[in-house]
């Protein structure tokens, strides 16, 4: 029975177990579809082994807090005000397999 996995998803490694909800970079499906993201290993009381799978579900789009970033030169005159605000998607774990 394998109690948590390690999946690869927008680039970065997540520790997941069945039933969490993660937020990660937007990933490329509509809400309720469901993903089968990388396995990289999968771990529970026999062990950790690589390989199993994961099966997920993408429960809606959300955008990530507002970040202002402010650049200025002294003495310069020179400054500039950007910001952006993440694209990020809510996915939900919904079956780990060893």
């Amino acid at each position: 029975m394998a109690d948590y996995a390690v999946i690869a998803l927008g680039g970065k490694q997540y520790r997941v177990r069945e039933g969490e909800t993660i937020v990660v970079d937007r990933v490329a499906a509509e809400p309720g579809e469901s993903i089968s993201p990388k396995v990289l290993a999968v771990g529970g009381t026999q062990g950790i082994s690589d390989g199993g799978s994961v099966t997920a579900e993408v429960e809606e789009h959300v955008l990530g807090p507002k970040i202002t970033v402010f650049t200025y030169r002294a003495k310069k005159d020179s400054k500039r005000k950007m910001g952006h605000r993440s694209r990020l998607s809510r996915v939900r774990i919904t079956g780990i397999g060893g």
